[in-house]
């Protein structure tokens, strides 16, 4: 087997806690709740709010176009919602963050970014591979008004220029698990902003921000939700690029509907149970699969986490379409296992040099591990195996 490498603001935890990290995942955003004579948190599913004082009310509109949030009525629910706010305020504690800012989806979440790099004359991107099928097609595609140059970790920090805005990765990186040293990537990039997909490790097994990054990125569908039924994105970062995040949310409209930010928060109290349970049992997916006799390489990262990857000798759609047990599709990060062909999906819209030069090979197959029993699991991708014998 080889290995690769009132309403809270602050961001921070809540004062006067000493509470370790696994209990404030189950009370961050929270913390009012008891003093309100609640137990779960409400949702907030308002799309407009009273204004009595419409000249308060006009000022504080003025102050939301500006990027701030005053945790008041938001106006309006294009600009912000409490119980989004909620899932912003923990997400951003768990990741060490002052603030974090919730989108629609990931790719939101990512484009904000962007857009916010070229609104400070930053257009430049430095991308190092391999990165999320669709995250690399933005990038080279253009349509957000950046340009993006592809390097490898150790040539990012030559590739800077004055233009530059951001340096984007993402460790362990979708789909091949690849790890980078980022407290190395961005000492050698400072000052430019380093922003890291985090979607793989979630702050259970790492926080960016501690090594450096600037932005941390997550998919909020896949581990931060948890069950495969919500979708979202979320940037934990400093209070000054949230309001930066923030204006573009407020003019693009990108925002994370109240149903979700409940969902995502309430997902977060079992996010470290449940990434540690599917991280116990992808590491012995991976032993067992480095074993077996149709299986030439298996890619686990030494942080560990429940992504497992494996270049195999048999048919790899043929493997696909033979399990019973795991489902057979794109995303991950749900309580149940879902195994995927990237070169056929999240990584299909790169073109083939472009897939090449980041390791995807045609033979490389993605398991997103749940919460089976490891033998359940087990049993079926060995029968998968036999089945897709070319």
């Amino acid at each position: 087997m080889t290995t690769h490498s009132g309403t809270m603001h602050s961001g921070t935890m809540h004062s006067g806690t000493t509470h370790s990290w696994n209990t404030r995942a189950v009370h961050a955003g929270k913390d009012d709740l008891a003093a309100l004579g609640l137990h779960a948190p409400p949702i907030d599913l308002s799309t407009t709010y009273p204004s009595h004082d419409v000249v308060a009310e006009a000022a504080r509109l003025d102050d939301f176009a500006a990027g701030n949030d005053d945790g008041g009525p938001p106006v309006y629910g294009r600009v912000a919602n409490p119980t989004v706010r909620r899932f912003e305020d923990a997400l951003a504690e768990l990741e060490g963050a002052q603030a974090a800012v919730a989108f629609a989806s990931g790719m939101a979440a990512l484009s904000a970014c962007l857009l916010a790099q070229v609104a400070a004359g930053k257009p430049e991107i430095i991308g190092v591979r391999p990165l999320y099928g669709t995250t690399d097609h933005l990038l080279d595609s253009g349509l957000l008004g950046t340009s993006v140059t592809w390097v490898s970790p150790e040539e990012a920090a030559s590739a800077i220029t004055d233009r530059t805005g951001l340096v984007v990765v993402e460790s362990p990186a979708n789909p091949t698990l690849t790890e980078v040293d980022l407290r190395a990537l961005t000492d050698a990039c400072a000052p430019v902003p380093v922003l890291v997909d985090n979607t793989f490790a979630t702050p259970v097994l790492q926080r960016p921000l501690t090594l450096g990054a600037a932005m941390v990125l997550h998919s909020a569908t896949k581990y931060l939700g948890g069950h495969g039924d919500v979708m979202g994105g979320v940037v934990a970062c400093s209070d000054e690029f949230a309001r930066s995040l923030r204006q573009v949310r407020f003019v693009t409209g990108g925002m994370l509907h109240p149903i979700a930010g409940y969902e995502l928060l309430r997902g977060l109290a079992t996010l470290p149970v449940r990434v540690r349970a599917a991280s116990a049992t992808a590491g012995e997916l991976a032993r067992r699969l480095a074993e077996h006799p149709h299986v030439t390489e298996v890619h686990y990262p030494r942080l560990g986490g429940a992504m497992v990857s494996f270049e195999t000798s048999v048919d790899p759609i043929a493997l696909v379409s033979a399990v019973r047990l795991i489902t057979p599709a794109v995303s991950l990060g749900s309580v149940d296992s879902l195994i995927q062909h990237p070169a056929s999906l999240t990584h299909r819209i790169m073109d083939e040099v472009a897939r090449k030069d980041a390791g995807i090979s045609p033979d490389l197959v993605r398991l997103s591990v749940g919460l089976e029993d490891v033998d359940d699991l087990w049993t079926d991708l060995t029968q998968a195996l036999t089945h897709a014998v070319r």
